[in-house]
């Protein structure tokens, strides 16, 4: 719950520093006085966004602090979840700067807003005016049969599961158009695949098949070229071997004189070794040399085509082409584990829809026994609230779509009066009913909520009298089990508090501040007083406020 509320430098008020007890606070003042004020200071400190209006004098930061009672309420493993220290008393703080820019810190760690706005849905609910009307909305309804069926935990992981469900279908739906879009061009892929496997492209090749054309195409001008260098090498009396070896005989005979003779000696010999090497290599070739049309008619076929597919692909090498037939190869292997991420994906669809189909009748069954509950609930207090032919028609609609809170549609319907037909709340419930059935509700979540406080903005709007005094009765016996706040401009529901608060303005050296004052018994009297009779206290006001008090 909490305890204390400081308020530096924010709107209307200067400096504020007030402590709250448990049980149930009231909250009143004039129209205008700062009520408003007080809640939004509080919203600030539970994450809600503020900007450079909220400063009092723009030239200082606001401070907004709050302290919280929270060893009740199991939230260590928030705590420990979020990296922050955990304090019994914990305290919330708020800046704003002058620059705009602000800051939190929960138990002086610094945090994020959202980090702010998720504790906050441990700590405090502030019901407006606003909220009331949102009663007529389906999912509010929701919330509040769930809340009694106790489908928390079911709807947690439906949702969980409804996230992976979305995210594999979103998959499928993308796997499903790449596979449509692949196919298209597929069958044409598949033809240039086999048409670059029948080819048995190897690297080198090329150069090696147009070397080989060249000798197969020549080979005449060449055995006869060759030939005639190995017999001019080799004539017996005439030829280049003969002649060296003259040479080589000459040189040998003088090569003792000389350094220089013997070096040439040495050299023509090499000459001569070499020649005799370049000579069998020349036999060699002309042996190997065959005149064999059909080996060339083989190489012509096979670099055509080479050629062809060179010039399809728009490339100029073999090279280039097996680079092709391995991207062409993962193109269709990909396809082919395209088939096979859909076939699984589409089983885990299958596996998500029958879980998602079991958690969703399992919430669907809670929600029809809490509904009788609800509304025999609802229409126990609102008996006494002064509604004695009250009823409710909640009806569950199965439907085949798979919402954030399962798969039922509902009907919420509501009648006031005997004879009258069952219609939607928005449409036929007044502003008073409204607050009523509010009120009743939130009674009702008190005893299935561990929300340590509940703050009600003017919930009263549209009753007055005896009911009145009913709606602090609940609120009263509300605040057995949780810190409930009332801001109400009646007294019937003021008088039922156990502390009593005045939200008033004040004028200091023509400035104008708002202020917040916990009310003595006497004072509280006085107060309770004057929303009865006005401004002017009478004698008959006092005793008709003593009397409420008792």
């Amino acid at each position: 719950m909490i305890t204390s509320l400081s308020i530096k430098n924010y709107a209307l008020i200067e400096k504020l520093t007030i402590d709250f007890s448990k049980g149930f606070s009231i909250i009143t003042g004039e129209t205008g006085a700062g009520k408003s004020i007080i809640l939004g200071a509080l919203g600030l400190v539970l994450g809600k966004r503020a900007d450079l209006t909220s400063l009092k004098n723009k030239e200082e930061k606001c401070i907004i602090e709050a302290q919280f009672e929270i060893s009740k309420y199991n939230l260590r493993l928030f705590f420990e979840a979020n990296d922050l220290d955990y304090e019994d008393d914990t305290i919330i703080r708020r800046e704003i700067l002058p620059s705009g820019k602000s800051r939190a810190f929960i138990n002086d760690s610094p945090v994020n807003l959202q980090e702010l706005q998720d504790l906050s849905l441990f700590l405090i609910d502030i019901h407006s005016q606003q909220q009331t009307q949102e009663l007529s909305d389906e999912g509010v309804q929701f919330k509040i049969i769930d809340a009694i069926a106790e489908n928390s935990e079911i709807i947690e992981a439906y949702q969980q599961l409804l996230k992976t469900y979305k995210s594999d279908k979103s998959k499928l739906n993308a796997l499903l158009k790449k596979q449509s879009d692949a196919g298209k061009e597929q069958e044409y892929n598949t033809f240039l695949l086999n048409e670059l496997v029948a080819a048995k492209l190897k690297t080198g090749e090329q150069e090696e098949l147009e070397s080989d054309f060249e000798k197969l195409n020549n080979v005449e001008i060449i055995k006869e070229a060759i030939d005639k260098s190995f017999a001019i090498a080799n004539e017996e009396q005439f030829g280049v071997f003969h002649n060296l070896n003259e040479i080589k005989t000459s040189l040998q005979k003088i090569a003792p004189f000389s350094t220089e003779y013997q070096i040439l000696f040495e050299r023509v010999t090499s000459v001569a070794i070499e020649f005799d090497d370049v000579s069998k290599e020349l036999q060699n070739a002309s042996e190997k040399l065959l005149n064999d049309p059909t080996q060339l008619e083989f190489i012509s076929q096979k670099l055509q085509l080479i050629y062809n597919l060179q010039k399809k692909h728009q490339v100029s090498s073999i090279d280039e082409l097996i680079q092709i037939q391995v991207n062409l190869e993962n193109s269709v292997l990909e396809l082919g584990n395209i088939e096979e991420e859909i076939a699984v994906l589409s089983n885990s669809i299958e596996q998500k829809i029958h879980e998602l189909n079991t958690l969703s009748v399992k919430i669907h069954q809670n929600r029809e026994k809490a509904i009788p509950v609800l509304s025999n609930q609802l229409i126990t207090i609102l008996e006494t609230l002064g509604m004695p032919n009250v009823r409710f028609k909640m009806e569950l609609l199965p439907s085949e779509n798979y919402f954030q809170n399962g798969k039922d549609e509902l009907q919420f319907l509501f009648s006031a009066n005997k004879g009258t037909d069952f219609g939607l709340l928005k449409k036929v419930a007044s502003g008073g009913e409204m607050s009523r059935i509010m009120l009743a509700v939130k009674a009702i979540l008190a005893q299935y909520s561990k929300l340590p406080t509940l703050i009600f903005d003017e919930i009263d709007t549209g009753v007055s009298g005896e009911i009145a005094i009913r709606m602090g009765e609940i609120m009263k016996e509300m605040s057995a089990k949780m810190q409930i706040f009332a801001i109400t401009h009646l007294p019937q529901i003021a008088a039922k508090g156990d502390s009593h608060f005045k939200v008033f303005k004040s004028t200091v050296d023509d400035d104008t501040q708002s202020e917040l004052k916990l009310l003595t018994q006497d004072e509280r009297v006085i107060e309770i007083a004057q929303m009865l009779s006005g401004a002017v206290v009478s004698d008959s006001a006092l005793n008709h406020a003593k009397a409420l008090l008792n």
